[in-house]
């Protein structure tokens, strides 16, 4: 049984919406995980608005664009820390709907999610937008995944919500877990890794992360599996010294996390700590991977396993989902 935590809006109008074809569903997406499981479910040409952020796969990056960001995203870690928390402390929020686009794509359903204020339009967001909308008959999905398994549940809500099948596409996700666990050689030492989620100030990545990496033959350091992200200190992250670490800043392409942990190095401390002297700091291009609690975190948990165990995996994503920090 699926456990409930999505929240589903105007339950008394949606009738017509339950009984619909597929070739009927017009399905706006308000967050990019929630845009990947449909195109895996293999209906992204039923897809007819996205969010500003949405990016993958690459052909719904033609939609029309139903958010945008009330802040610059662009810049170095604290200053874009200290505008989040701004907005946050504000009645303004971080992101905005565009009611209008919203109103002429006429949905039967919008994915939305209630897990991260900080990732995408807020659940209460899309509650307010519809109330203004005369169109009232749209299934709203919201998901709130913390774990793994969660995904695989959020897939196969979203995949009855939009009259499909969601077992072949998790089986063939889950299966690639097994493949991947079968080339990691157990007898070998498993190191000890944090996965940085932020750097200034430092955050250690929860949630799905520490299961990923224990996934990938790593033991995690600091995180706990199934909670949100947590700030941690210099003191922390020296008491536990990870054998290694990866970077993996939240909305961060490859790029950013390199600039990123650039600054970061010029901390006093980074230099005392065991992964810097031994070479086993990575980048990695968090937006695309770790951030989205989609099918690609299976690609991320295989991109750990490359990571912590070189000599077993080919590097299938080495220079475009990650680098060794030099």
């Amino acid at each position: 049984m699926i456990a409930p935590r999505t929240a589903v809006l105007n339950q008394s109008r949606l009738s017509s919406v339950a009984c619909m074809s597929i070739s009927d569903l017009r399905v706006v997406s308000l967050i990019p995980s929630a845009t990947e499981i449909v195109a895996a479910l293999g209906l992204a040409e039923r897809l007819v608005g996205r969010s500003h952020e949405c990016d993958y796969p690459p052909q719904v990056q033609d939609l029309p664009i139903c958010t945008a960001a009330n802040l610059d995203p662009k810049g170095q870690s604290r200053d874009i820390h200290d505008r989040v928390t701004e907005l946050l402390q504000s009645a303004l929020g971080i992101y905005r709907l565009d009611l209008a686009q919203l109103e002429q794509l006429q949905p039967t359903h919008i994915v939305t999610q209630a897990q991260c204020e900080v990732c995408a339009v807020s659940l209460t967001e899309v509650e307010q937008a519809l109330e203004q909308m005369t169109q009232r008959e749209i299934q709203v999905i919201s998901l709130q995944p913390s774990l793994l398994a969660h995904i695989w549940q959020d897939m196969e809500r979203v995949a009855i919500a939009l009259q499909c099948d969601s077992q072949p596409i998790i089986h063939q996700l889950q299966a690639r877990i097994a493949q991947c666990q079968e080339k990691i050689p157990r007898e070998t030492h498993q190191p000890t890794v944090a996965c940085i989620e932020w750097t200034d100030p430092l955050m250690i990545a929860g949630n799905w992360v520490p299961e990923l990496v224990t996934l990938a033959g790593g033991i995690p350091c600091l995180g706990t599996v199934g909670e949100h992200s947590s700030w941690l200190t210099w003191e922390q992250l020296l008491t536990a010294n990870p054998d290694i670490i990866v970077c993996m800043p939240c909305g961060f392409d490859l790029p950013q996390t390199a600039e990123a942990t650039h600054t970061l190095a010029q901390h006093p401390q980074w230099p005392q700590l065991k992964a810097v002297q031994n070479h086993q700091v990575y980048l990695t291009d968090g937006n695309q991977y770790f951030n989205r609690p989609g099918p690609r975190l299976v690609d991320s948990m295989e991109l750990l396993a490359e990571i912590f165990h070189p000599h077993s995996l080919m590097p299938r994503y080495a220079g475009h989902g990650w680098q060794r920090w030099n």
